[in-house]
């Protein structure tokens, strides 16, 4: 899963919205709230959650750990712990690398397409 780092100027996101980008349900970031203080978002009156941009790039971070690394919780909050800036650019690298796989993967089917197109429609060469 790519997971694009939107130039969004929103400055707060519903738990909804966060769980929909991260194809996550909404229980499980109640509980990466409890497990990771990093995790903070605001709430209302009625106990509505509010995600700013740091607690979303928070959740990036521990998705790519525990979801896609395939640690535990508690490895990812020791990883976290241990080296946190490497660890942030390693998971920014690897974004990017899927982006690009997904660009170049994008540009190949429709070279495909083109070369089913030419072959389907010949083209008729004129001689001069």
């Amino acid at each position: 899963m790519t997971l694009k780092k939107d130039k969004d100027p929103k400055l707060y996101f519903s738990i909804g919205e966060v769980a929909k980008m991260f194809n996550l349900r909404e229980s499980t970031l109640r509980f990466w709230e409890k497990e990771f203080d990093t995790i903070r978002p605001r709430t209302n009156a009625k106990g509505v959650r509010f995600y700013k941009k740091e607690d979303v790039d928070a959740i990036r971070l521990i998705h790519y750990l525990v979801k896609e690394q395939g640690l535990t919780l508690s490895g990812a909050r020791q990883k976290l712990k241990i080296n946190k800036d490497a660890t942030t650019r390693q998971e920014q690298i690897v974004n990017k690398l899927k982006l690009i796989k997904e660009e170049l993967l994008s540009l190949k089917d429709a070279f495909d397409a083109l070369d089913t197109t030419e072959q389907s429609n010949p083209t008729i060469h004129h001689q001069s």
